[in-house]
């Protein structure tokens, strides 16, 4: 049995933050002791204690660092997640040797700096392991890091009913995630025409503009803007494609998730996307950036049910065979038992 600690500076509830949910849930099941530092308490803390993972509330980098100091004694590997959380780690460990601090590589870039000195000059030589949640990240951290591909639960096949005429975004409603290309792509492609939708599930800065947009694109009776979604599972299941814009995921958390349930995607071909689509069907990738690209493979999908069928059969398959939580916990473990 191994004590074991993440810990993320934040108060949301985005990707990141379901990972370490998904990832000490999953362990707490096998049996390790599991404390969770950050994240949003009321998303966070009803599924952490019904498998008794205590969770620590954690909005500021000294947050972490008081959460972390009186367990530091009492745990074997102190897990971070994302740059500050990194920092308040090597703070809070001191010159201990034990735990063991292992950090978790969410992002395809290096840590950055704080004025002159970069970050990792700060951290790494405290940091006794690394890991990247893909091969994507891997190639773009400047850290030697070991792969440990993030992964879901599968879920059943769906009903057998045929999928609506509907086509989901669900992410952030930022700027890095580039939910406007998708709104263009869904226009350029006159699906709207041939009595397809839009569900755009998410929330945040960019609302009001992709809103604006859609009303100067003459869409407005054709989407939807439904917000966070708790029931992003279901929404999915009845969705017929999805389309993934962001051209920087690590992995893509959202597009593992449609992968389990048989969901068609169509994804920016860039970062972890490429190791998750590849090779299933042209049609799954478009150009980053590029509208035009992304509206061709949507319309052309759209007009072949057989195709989307046969790609959601073969994205679940390859999420259950490459990138299941089961596989993610025993890679984790391996890694913690390395520096143990």
């Amino acid at each position: 049995m191994t004590r074991i600690v993440h810990a993320v500076r934040s108060d949301g509830f985005a990707g990141v933050e379901q990972f370490v949910l998904r990832l000490a849930v999953a362990q707490a099941g096998d049996g390790h002791t599991v404390v969770v530092v950050g994240g949003d308490p009321g998303r966070m803390r009803p599924a952490l204690t019904a498998v008794g993972v205590e969770h620590v509330p954690a909005a500021r980098t000294m947050d972490v660092v008081r959460a972390l100091r009186p367990r530091i004694r009492r745990v074997d590997v102190v897990n971070t997640h994302m740059t500050a959380a990194d920092v308040a780690g090597v703070v809070a460990s001191g010159t201990r040797r034990r735990p063991a601090l292992v950090a978790t590589r969410h992002f395809a870039r290096p840590r950055g700096r704080v004025g002159p000195l970069p970050i990792d000059a700060l951290v790494s030589h405290r940091i006794d392991a690394e890991i990247a949640i893909s091969a994507a990240v891997a190639a773009s951290v400047g850290r030697p890091t070991t792969v440990v591909h993030a992964g879901v639960d599968g879920r059943p096949p769906g009903d057998g009913r045929a999928r609506d005429r509907t086509v989901l975004i669900a992410q952030r409603l930022e700027p890095e995630k580039h939910t406007a290309l998708a709104v263009r792509a869904f226009a350029e492609s006159g699906l709207a025409m041939e009595g397809w939708t839009l569900e755009v599930a998410g929330d945040g800065s960019e609302r009001g503009r992709l809103e604006a947009l859609v009303r100067e694109l003459g869409l407005a009776e054709a989407v939807t803007f439904t917000g966070f979604r708790s029931d992003l599972p279901s929404v999915m299941d009845r969705a017929g494609m999805l389309v993934a814009p962001c051209p920087v995921e690590g992995l893509g958390l959202t597009v593992l998730e449609a992968m389990a349930g048989g969901l068609p995607v169509v994804a920016a071909a860039a970062g972890g996307h490429v190791e998750l689509l590849a090779d299933l069907d042209d049609r799954a990738l478009f150009r980053p950036h590029d509208a035009t690209d992304a509206a061709r493979r949507l319309r052309s999908l759209a007009g072949d049910p057989a195709g989307r069928d046969a790609l959601g059969a073969a994205e679940r398959d390859r999420q259950q065979q490459a990138f299941s939580t089961r596989a993610q916990v025993d890679g984790t473990d391996a890694v913690y038992r390395g520096v143990l």
